[in-house]
């Protein structure tokens, strides 16, 4: 074996040597034989046409690496990605239980409708009421969202499992509690659904796509078990876009029902066409990269994204460990308050390092006087012109009108569009075996910007990069703390470039509607908070809307 290793390396060598020799004449051309030569040494197979397709995508991550190597890093800066040396028996046995602090606003009296078909857009708060004071059972409610989601998933494409039994079940059990008094809060009976990167026992976890729609976890995410010990009704498994991408899945296009000839945008595709539709009072999705504000714009929902390990992700498809974020999408502010108290009621989870960082447990902060928040805005996005410019402004009159103090806001100037390629370098590790054992063929979209492909780039992101973007991330943080200095929230456009910074520096957001095109379609605002305050963020974005009527808008379907 010693004779054969001089061999062996020579010819690696001799290998690389040819590689480079062969190089093109034009230096900065990606080629498909460079390609193939350089996928022998890593031991990958694509085909030509493959390779052809990513070489257009390693020219856009090579700028990336150029636009990265120009930073300043002294060696002190270490990478934005943490490790935990504890093993989940040490980890488990550190953690202690708790619950949300804080007071939530008197809810007001609450009648049932007359037309028990307006039940279906009434917020989480006020059916939580009507089961609180017995008005209408759980059983009810159940039965109405399930004939709801039955009636008009057809048209909208929004479901992958419906849930009855285990629904029927759970909507029992809650009014036998609440009928003996042993209300758990105001969530106690409220059917909802999960996009279906979540697990739950007993169902398929398909992801949205091909090569996993037969799959079926043996656990409940931790988002499962939550809701289900604050008593809320497990109704539905809805869409996603493939592994987490756009609307498209293995069924169909998931539609928003202000429009369904229209997407209703990803990934949390089905979470946001369902809650909008009235078929369910909330649901649970995914960001990792706008996959919560996009769909919520599309489809006239508030979303909220946590903070970066505020909610457990355990139990959840991985795209990227390092981005990837679990919260709410709703009729409001207030609901996706109630949600986030259930979601992190129980503190840190020690099967999701990421929730050991979080310093406190999510508390209401309802009661906070809006003259003594200081909000910015970023005034170069909002001087642009771009086609929801009226409504975005029009919100900072209102903020102005309720005596709010809006102060002109820059964004870092490190742009986080060049670390983009993290997310895709994870998203490549996390589903290796499904790129290298060719099974990617089976997904439903195959074009450049499709996860086969986006996934066969990665695999040419040298480990070097990698780690220089995460050096380059903590230099991101430290600016975007800097620049956040003395303020507890900030106004942008929704999609302006500060939705990939705050994706990458893990702040939390909240899209809020605020008025629609002239096609008729909903726009959205975003409101971003600091890091773990989003009981803030939230009293901000309820103050707004308590002010308008947007977030009370729904389709006609």
């Amino acid at each position: 074996m010693k004779k054969l290793l001089p061999a062996l390396f020579l010819g690696t060598a001799c290998f690389a040597a040819g590689a480079l020799v062969a190089r093109p004449s034009a230096p900065d051309e990606i080629t498909v034989p460079l390609l193939r030569a350089a996928q022998q040494l890593m031991g990958l197979s694509f085909t030509d046409a493959q390779l052809d397709s990513t070489r257009r995508n390693l020219t856009g991550y090579r700028d990336s690496y150029e636009a990265l190597r120009k930073l300043e890093m002294p060696n002190s800066v270490t990478p934005a990605v943490g490790f935990d040396p504890r093993p989940l028996r040490l980890r488990q046995a550190q953690l202690s239980g708790g619950g949300s602090a804080g007071r939530l606003p008197d809810a007001g009296k609450v009648k049932l409708p007359a037309n028990r078909d307006d039940l279906a857009f009434y917020t989480v708060r006020q059916l939580g009421e009507l089961l609180r004071t017995k008005q209408v059972s759980s059983e009810e409610l159940t039965t109405f969202f399930l004939a709801r989601l039955k009636k008009y998933d057809p048209k909208l494409h929004c479901v992958i499992t419906l849930t009855e039994d285990l629904a029927y079940q759970q909507a029992r059990q809650a009014d036998a509690e609440i009928r003996a008094g042993k209300y758990r809060g105001p969530l106690h009976g409220i059917p909802f659904g999960v996009k279906d990167l979540f697990s739950a026992k007993g169902y398929k976890t398909t992801w949205g796509a091909v090569p996993y729609k037969e799959q079926v976890l043996d656990e409940d995410a931790a988002v499962v078990q939550r809701l289900r010990e604050a008593g809320a009704v497990l109704c539905a498994k809805l869409t996603l876009g493939e592994l987490a991408q756009g609307d498209v899945w293995f069924g169909e296009k998931t539609r928003t029902p202000w429009d369904v000839t229209k997407g209703s945008s990803g990934s949390s595709a089905g979470s946001a066409s369902a809650v909008a539709a009235g078929l369910l009072p909330f649901a649970i999705g995914t960001e990792t990269l706008g996959s919560i504000l996009s769909p919520s714009t599309a489809c006239g929902v508030t979303g909220l994204r946590p903070t970066y390990g505020r909610v457990s992700r355990a139990g959840a498809m991985a795209l990227s460990w390092t981005m990837d974020k679990a919260g709410p999408l709703a009729r409001s502010a207030e609901d996706c308050a109630l949600v986030l108290a259930a979601l992190t009621a129980a503190g840190p989870d020690a099967r999701d390092p990421a929730t050991m960082l979080a310093p406190n447990r999510f508390a209401y902060a309802f009661g906070t006087s809006l003259k003594k928040l200081r909000v910015g805005y970023i005034k170069k996005a909002f001087d642009q012109d771009y086609p929801t410019k009226a409504n975005d402004q029009a919100v900072l009159d209102v903020l102005r009108q309720l005596g709010v103090e809006l102060v002109p806001l820059e964004m870092p100037a490190l742009s986080g569009n060049i670390l983009r390629f993290v997310l895709t370098a994870e998203g490549a590790a996390a589903f290796d075996d499904l790129t290298r054992s060719g099974r990617d063929g089976q997904m439903v979209l195959q074009n450049r910007f499709a996860w086969p492909n986006t996934f066969r780039s990665s695999r040419f992101i040298p480990a070097v990069e990698y780690i220089q973007a995460q050096r380059a991330r903590s230099l991101l943080i430290e600016q975007m703390d800097e620049k956040l200095r003395g303020i507890d929230c900030y106004i942008t456009p929704t999609f302006s470039a500060t939705l990939v910074t705050t994706n990458l520096t893990g702040h939390p957001a909240i899209a809020l509607p605020n008025g629609f095109t002239a096609a008729g379609l909903p726009t959205t605002i975003t409101f971003v908070g600091q890091l773990y305050e989003e009981g803030k963020l939230l009293a901000l974005a309820k103050a707004y809307q308590d002010a308008t009527g947007f977030d009370e808008k729904h389709p006609n379907l």
